[in-house]
């Protein structure tokens, strides 16, 4: 009798900690270019780039902290296609029908200068490359996120609407 209730106490505990436990975080949902270029053709929205390297550690920073923030994660996920870009990587790569190495990507969207972490901003797909280089915590994200996806970038500056913003996070 002692082990029934024994094992029936454990399988209640079990369940009562499983019930309560926390859910999966929300993560960035990362595409490759390719994957990028494809989601684009059928449903245009602004691209969001994070240009890194591997012995980069505030790359390493800021995938732990803002890329792991809730309303980063789900601004990101709401407006943009996310896509990671490996630097100093060999790997071809078509953008905007266009074939680069993706290093020469990197160099094309950073006009050149090369620094790591950059976040590049792009309205459409053959838009002018927005970079915002250095690492960035939430609330330094939260404008460019919004400037772009929201649209403000078709009726105002950056420097107008960071004036007018009412930050949130």
């Amino acid at each position: 009798m002692q082990k029934v209730a024994g094992l029936l106490f454990i399988s209640i505990f079990t369940v009562a900690v499983l019930s309560f436990s926390k859910a999966d975080k929300e993560k960035i949902n990362w595409v490759s270019v390719t994957e990028m270029n494809e989601l684009y053709s059928k449903n245009p929205k602004p691209i969001l780039l994070d240009v890194y390297t591997d012995w980069c550690g505030w790359c390493k920073e800021m995938d732990r902290t803002t890329y792991k923030n809730d309303k980063v994660v789900k601004y990101i996920n709401e407006h943009y296609y996310a896509v990671r870009l490996n630097a100093e990587s060999r790997e071809k790569v078509i953008f905007n029908n266009k074939q680069y190495a993706s290093y020469e990507l990197a160099q094309f969207l950073l006009f050149n200068r090369l620094e790591f972490p950059t976040t590049v901003f792009m309205a459409a797909i053959d838009a002018q490359p927005a970079p915002l280089a250095g690492y960035l915590r939430p609330k330094e994200m939260e404008a460019p996120l919004k400037f772009f996806g929201e649209g403000a970038h078709k009726t105002t500056t950056f420097v107008e609407f960071n004036k007018s913003m009412k930050t949130e996070w």
